[in-house]
């Protein structure tokens, strides 16, 4: 059977019914009849050819149907919400809106340097940043819910993620501490390392990785006294002299003056990555466009912007 077009009208009242559970109350909230919300559903159902909801008591669920309905109607609408707001205001002068994705492992001094480029655009631009888990971000993206991701390992390839991911570029990693740690553990590394204090990122970490095999490889066992997914509370904790830890070498400077910690040595051999990640659009924002190009322009390797 073919579908005709869809009415967006019956969606958003088929929306607000699923959301509050019974047509009395869509009713109440639409400030329409209970009859004109049934009426509504009821030529979306027949639109679709599928029966949207079951009755269950005096509350109504969503068939297995209705949820896949439900979960689209959440990204359109939302998406319809985050239009108002782009356009409210005289679309706040005017201004360019980038919306990014920042993952927990990125170190936010690195999250800075790419986003210099945005900075320095001739139009305006608003940022609006957003921290959180890898997998999480992922999904707000493919859901157009943001622009870009900024994060230390590419989009996994297939499982119906339509993305991009784009190297920004590499650095080498070095080890960091307070002073009395430093002066503690700097002589005669690596091997000085075994049984140090040091945290580590999580397991799963891309870096982890790396550093449980720069630890392997050289027979040097250090004690872990902790394991953080987020980069910031790592260094938090790392200036609070708990033990030693990894980053970018090309942050030294960034770090003794936001952590105040300084260079243990350098990880000979181990490197960070970075990634921008998009979702598949036939045009790219503008903004993205100037993080990628400052990208190729100038490596992390060349210091700051």
């Amino acid at each position: 059977m073919q579908i005709s077009a869809l009415n967006y009208r019956h969606l958003y009242y088929f929306w607000i019914a699923a959301n509050e559970g019974s047509f009395t109350r869509a009713a109440e909230r639409l400030g329409v009849a209970v009859q004109t919300v049934s009426a509504q559903i009821g030529l979306l159902e027949l639109a679709l050819g599928k029966t949207l909801f079951a009755p269950q008591g005096r509350r109504l669920v969503p068939t297995e149907a209705g949820r896949i309905a439900v979960e689209y109607a959440d990204r359109i609408f939302q998406l319809g919400e985050r239009l108002r707001e782009a356009l409210g205001d005289d679309a706040l002068d005017r201004a360019l809106r980038l919306t990014v994705g920042l993952s927990d492992a990125l170190p936010k001094l690195i999250a800075y340097r790419f986003l210099q480029a945005v900075l320095e655009l001739p139009d305006r631009v608003r940022l609006v940043c957003e921290e959180g888990d890898f997998d999480d971000l992922m999904g707000k993206l493919s859901a157009h819910r943001l622009d870009v991701v900024l994060t230390d390992r590419p989009a996994a390839v297939g499982g119906g993620l339509r993305v991009h991911s784009h190297p920004l570029g590499e650095c080498a990693m070095a080890l960091f501490s307070t002073a009395v740690l430093a002066q503690r553990f700097r002589a005669g590394l690596p091997a000085s390392l075994h049984g140090a204090p040091v945290l580590l990122p999580t397991r799963g970490n891309a870096l982890r990785a790396r550093l449980d095999q720069w630890f392997a490889a050289r027979d040097v066992r250090p004690s872990v006294t902790g394991e953080f997914e987020d980069s910031e509370l790592l260094m938090a904790f790392g200036r609070s002299g708990l033990g030693l830890f990894a980053a970018p070498a090309l942050l030294e400077k960034d770090l003794a003056a936001h952590y105040g910690v300084e260079k243990v040595g350098e990880i000979a051999g181990v490197s960070e990555q970075f990634y921008a990640i998009t979702a598949e659009r036939r045009i790219r924002h503008p903004a993205v466009e100037a993080i990628l190009s400052r990208a190729e322009r100038q490596p992390l390797s060349d210091g700051p912007p």
